[in-house]
């Protein structure tokens, strides 16, 4: 495979998946957050103007209990999916592939040498080795650890 055949099936397919999912899962946390941060900060308005009356469930009782549980959701979504760490991540990469690929068709350093190709496979492929093995290493953790937030 020849230097631009690489970099355009290769380099940059994997900087613009890393881009689009960086993207992605940046717009998910934030919206995510937001609809957390939303219900967690109307459950005390909708509790100020619940007034009970003997024993009787009310409406808006009924809404504070519902914003309690949008919370829970929001807060286990946002943990499951990890969308948070993974648009670092896949932020990370995708500017650390960029880099490399700017440094290799300037020809600076690392890349001003006759194996400046291979070089560049060879860094290109262990960026996006690294990014792999720490998602199968991510997915081989137990469950438990998952949903606590500690993987």
């Amino acid at each position: 495979m020849k230097d631009d055949e690489y970099i355009k099936e290769r380099l940059q397919d994997q900087i613009d998946w890393y881009d689009n999912k960086s993207i992605e899962n940046q717009r998910t946390f934030k919206r995510l957050r937001k609809a957390e941060i939303i219900a967690a900060a109307l459950i005390p308005f909708v509790s100020g103007m619940t007034a009970s009356i003997s024993g009787m469930l009310l409406p808006g009782s009924i809404v504070t209990g519902l914003l309690g549980v949008a919370v829970t959701i929001f807060a286990s979504i946002l943990a499951l999916g990890q969308h948070q760490e993974n648009w670092i991540e896949y932020r990370t990469t995708c500017e650390s592939l960029k880099k490399e690929k700017y440094m290799f068709q300037t020809g600076v350093e690392p890349y001003d040498g006759e194996d400046a190709f291979s070089l560049l496979v060879q860094r290109v492929e262990t960026l996006v080795s690294k990014e792999n093995t720490n998602w199968a290493q991510y997915m081989m953790k137990p469950d438990e650890e998952k949903t606590n937030g500690k993987g």
